[in-house]
């Protein structure tokens, strides 16, 4: 059932059947129906997206899900009317739900690291985006003080 839930998902996405042309490229891409976009599955099927493999697989599981697709489509499209601070956030957030793990921090934001405890404001675990534009805020705020 998990695996039919995920393939929905993965084909719903509005991004990725973008990305990719349509629902029936990605259907057919995902030969074992299992939900997810396995190596071999996108060099026979979906090439651009094969060349792109490891940069898109952000847990390095070896297969594409639809949080990693979609992250996928968000980065390729660009940060459209996005900039700053909010294009570094986006780029950071790998799997795509608008909050930074520890781990995505410290790949992609790796000064910020030693500051995660300070920043997670609500000790979840997680940076959002509001969490760090406090920090930056008061970090800004204290260096225009006398």
């Amino acid at each position: 059932m998990r695996a039919a839930v995920l393939s929905v998902m993965l084909l719903a996405s509005p991004a990725v059947v973008g990305a990719q042309g349509g629902t029936q490229r990605l259907r057919a891409a995902d030969a074992d129906g299992n939900g997810l976009i396995s190596r071999a599955e996108a060099q026979k099927r979906l090439p651009k997206l094969a060349a792109d493999f490891d940069a898109i697989d952000a847990n390095r599981d070896g297969s594409l899900s639809p949080g990693e697709l979609r992250a996928h489509e968000r980065k390729r499209r660009g940060s459209a009317g996005a900039s700053g601070f909010a294009a570094y956030f986006e780029r950071a957030d790998a799997d795509g739900n608008g909050a930074l793990s520890r781990p995505e921090v410290a790949r992609a934001l790796p000064r910020l690291s030693a500051k995660f405890d300070a920043i997670d404001a609500d000790r979840d675990g997680r940076l959002t985006h509001a969490e760090l534009r406090a920090y930056f805020e008061a970090r800004r705020a204290a260096r225009a003080r006398p």
